[in-house]
C-alpha cells in the first residue's frame, strides 16, 4: 500500500474512541494525528428495541465523525480492537464517497499517539 500523492489515512479505533492519522499536507508530508473522536454513551432505555436503535444510531454518528476527518480517501489502514473495525469497514463500503477506498486492517492494542503515527507510517512505506 504505497503511493505518492495518494490520500492515505490510518485509524485506530475501539467501540469508544478513535484516533485518526493523516498526512500533514493531505497527500504528502509526514503522518500526524489529525483528530480524536469519542463515541456517545447511551443511557438506559425503556426496552430492548429502543436500546438497539439508540446503539445503532450512536455507532453511525461515531463513524460519521471519524470520516469527517478523512475527505477523498485513497488508502486507509484500520487498526484497533474488537469487531467495531469490521462494522466501520462495512460502513465505508456502503458509503458512496468511500466505496473505492483501498482498506487494510490489523489488530492492535491501544497505543500512544506517537506510536500510532510510527505504526501507520510503516504500513504505507
Amino acid at each position: 500500500m504505497s503511493g505518492k500523492n495518494k490520500k492515505q489515512f490510518g485509524v485506530w479505533l475501539d467501540s469508544q474512541h478513535a484516533t485518526i492519522v493523516g498526512r500533514e499536507d493531505t497527500d504528502s508530508g509526514d503522518f500526524v494525528i489529525i483528530g480524536h473522536e469519542k463515541a456517545d454513551i447511551q443511557g438506559g432505555n425503556s426496552n430492548e428495541n429502543a436500546a438497539n436503535n439508540a446503539e445503532r444510531d450512536s455507532i453511525q454518528k461515531f463513524f460519521k465523525s471519524i470520516t469527517a476527518h478523512m475527505q477523498n480517501v485513497d488508502e486507509l489502514h484500520l487498526t484497533g480492537t474488537g469487531i467495531v473495525q469490521e462494522q466501520f469497514m462495512k460502513h465505508l463500503a456502503e458509503t458512496p464517497q468511500y466505496k473505492n477506498t483501498i482498506t487494510q486492517d490489523s489488530t492492535a492494542n491501544k497505543m500512544s499517539d506517537e506510536s500510532l503515527v510510527e505504526y501507520i507510517t510503516e504500513q504505507f512505506s
